[in-house]
């Protein structure tokens, strides 16, 4: 057995759409409105949320079994959003490898259904005792490479790979 606990159906969904939430009050700044910080937060558990799927959820790290180290995100606010306001989080998966997995999520307002925020991301598997990059185990790379199957025909999201910067040049 490769995990010690089940792993759940995998939903081939594309994108993947099952992480809900709500704005919470104590996210909210002072401007009235969720506040940077929190979007990430949000995010964060939208990817535990995906994570699961793969199999390497808080469970994954509590049986010594490996870890995911997020390298790079990158974040997009498009529209803002309000204490109590549902959310809706979707996931694409972009691209994988022995080791990483490149995928975006969407967060939409969950009853407006507006785009309030994007979040690209590149994760790392780990392996636990070494805390060193390691390759995913086979039952996630089969769960990856379905994900992918279906999710490869999807557009790329306009947000991927965005560059910070004022006017045209670099900088």
């Amino acid at each position: 057995m490769e995990f010690p606990y089940e792993l759940p159906a995998l939903d081939l969904a594309a994108p993947f759409d099952r992480h809900r939430g709500a704005v919470r009050p104590e996210w909210i700044d002072g401007n009235g409105h969720m506040n940077v910080g929190y979007y990430v937060v949000a995010f964060d558990q939208a990817t535990d949320t995906f994570c699961a799927q793969l199999g390497v959820a808080w469970d994954y790290v509590a049986h010594g079994l490996g870890m995911v180290f997020v390298l790079e995100a990158h974040v997009t606010y498009e529209r803002e959003l309000k204490a109590g306001d549902p959310l809706r989080v979707t996931t694409q998966l972009l691209a994988h490898d022995d080791k990483r997995v490149h995928f975006f999520h969407r967060m939409y307002h969950g009853r407006d259904g507006y785009l309030a925020s994007t979040n690209e991301l590149l994760m790392m598997h780990i392996d636990f005792a070494s805390r060193r990059a390691a390759p995913w185990r086979a039952a996630t790379r089969s769960r990856l490479a379905a994900l992918e199957a279906v999710h490869g025909g999807l557009p790329p999201p306009a947000q991927t790979g965005r560059v910070i910067r004022i006017g045209r040049g670099p900088g």
